[in-house]
């Protein structure tokens, strides 16, 4: 199997990843979107939006702390689950060495940070999905971690936020991956029959087993600019279906036309929409 895995090529995948995950090294960047010559510096002061198109980069689990909670508000709630490896899993690493590799590059424990904090003065339950570790990918820890925020809310009635982006289910976990969408379902429609408020925030891209789970179950769903959302991706549903899909299929405006997304928000005015949606249903 190891010799299958090392003879695949795919360079539009790998030369997809680098154009957009590598842009802000260095002192200047070329917009993917529309080719400006950019200061990284006043990129990162732009909140990682070009501003000439609005291209919204991806975002670091930190940076959104920063964005959305007020100052001296936020605790981090470590965890102590460890993912497992059922099915021995091996491609050009076994997957226990990749989950440590991963771990020592990000400095993170899985692709979720659990915290809570304040949000113009009201405390939250919030999880934030880091695709910087395996893509944001959903595995036994991921849906623990997804359900642990919406316990503690349901514990101390307060509303719960989870952020997303996410390649979906981890398949290096088998069948354990998928299920943590009905265990986060669950819990989350505990949330629903107290009526604690629950507010998903869809960042690029949100695909796969969260998009089809709690990703898509808010009260409100909230969407950043051009973001792409669905379960599979469009050049899969291309060659199953052999049709060429609409222009823009998949992204966030698209969804929010379609009835999926309640609103396209751009990143600066994130924290404000947020706090209005918590005042509204508290």
């Amino acid at each position: 199997m190891t010799t299958w895995f090392e003879k695949i090529e795919n360079p539009k995948l790998k030369n997809t990843k680098k154009e957009k995950n590598s842009g802000l090294t260095g002192i200047w960047k070329k917009c993917v979107s529309c080719k400006e010559i950019l200061s990284t510096e006043k990129l990162m002061r732009n909140l990682h939006v070009c501003p000439f198109c609005n291209h919204h980069y991806r975002f670091g689990w930190k940076d959104r702390i920063d964005l959305l909670f007020d100052k001296e508000s936020v605790e981090i709630l470590e965890t102590k689950s460890q993912s497992t490896d059922p099915l021995e899993f091996s491609d050009k690493l076994p997957y226990k060495e990749k989950i440590q590799n991963y771990q020592q590059r990000t400095g993170e424990h899985d692709s979720v940070v659990r915290l809570t904090g304040e949000i113009v003065g009201q405390k939250v339950s919030c999880a934030i999905m880091n695709f910087s570790f395996m893509g944001g990918s959903m595995g036994v820890v991921c849906g623990e971690l997804i359900t642990q925020t919406f316990e503690l809310a349901l514990k101390e009635k307060i509303p719960a936020i989870v952020i997303s982006s996410s390649g979906g289910a981890r398949m290096q976990e088998g069948i354990l991956s998928l299920m943590q969408m009905a265990k986060t379902l669950s819990v989350r429609k505990k949330l629903r029959d107290q009526k604690i408020p629950y507010i998903s925030v869809l960042a690029d891209p949100t695909t796969g087993g969260c998009a089809a789970s709690f990703a898509m179950m808010g009260d409100v769903n909230l969407a950043e600019p051009n973001s792409l959302i669905g379960f599979a991706g469009p050049r899969v549903i291309e060659q199953s279906m052999r049709q060429k899909l609409p222009e823009g299929f998949q992204r966030a405006e698209f969804l929010q036309s379609q009835g999926f997304v309640d609103q396209v928000v751009p990143r600066n005015e994130l924290k404000t929409k947020i706090s209005f949606f918590l005042k509204m249903f508290i």
